[in-house]
């Protein structure tokens, strides 16, 4: 495969590296909002949540349009919340799956290293 192809998927996936970026993008679901509404909702200065919009934006991932003062952003491809609901899928399988060794890991006793 074309090494542009991965590095492009690489950048993609970066931009998704950030948990108030996922927030937003979770907040996006179905809907546009208003910046100030992601200020509100979120508890984060509106000066952090442009930076991570930006990073998204050049991303492609969601796009803006403004009405009068407000700015009002969309999700560009709702297939984003297939790769959301993917991971979430993978990370509760990794949580059940750690839980489940340690429920058949015998105790430790006293001082005993478990290996």
């Amino acid at each position: 495969m074309d090494e542009r192809l991965f590095s492009m998927e690489a950048e993609f996936f970066k931009a998704l590296a950030h948990p108030t970026r996922v927030r937003i993008l979770k907040h996006l679901r179905g809907c546009e909002k208003c910046v100030c509404e992601f200020t509100e909702d979120l508890d984060v200065e509106q000066s952090n949540i442009s930076q991570h919009l930006a990073i998204l934006r050049k991303q492609d991932i969601v796009s803006f349009r403004k009405e009068g003062l407000k700015v009002v952003y969309k999700i560009n491809y709702p297939q984003i919340f297939e790769i959301l609901d993917l991971v979430e899928e993978i990370i509760v399988s990794q949580v059940n799956d750690t839980l489940n060794l340690l429920k058949k890991s015998p105790p430790k006793k006293g001082g005993e290293k478990h290996e």
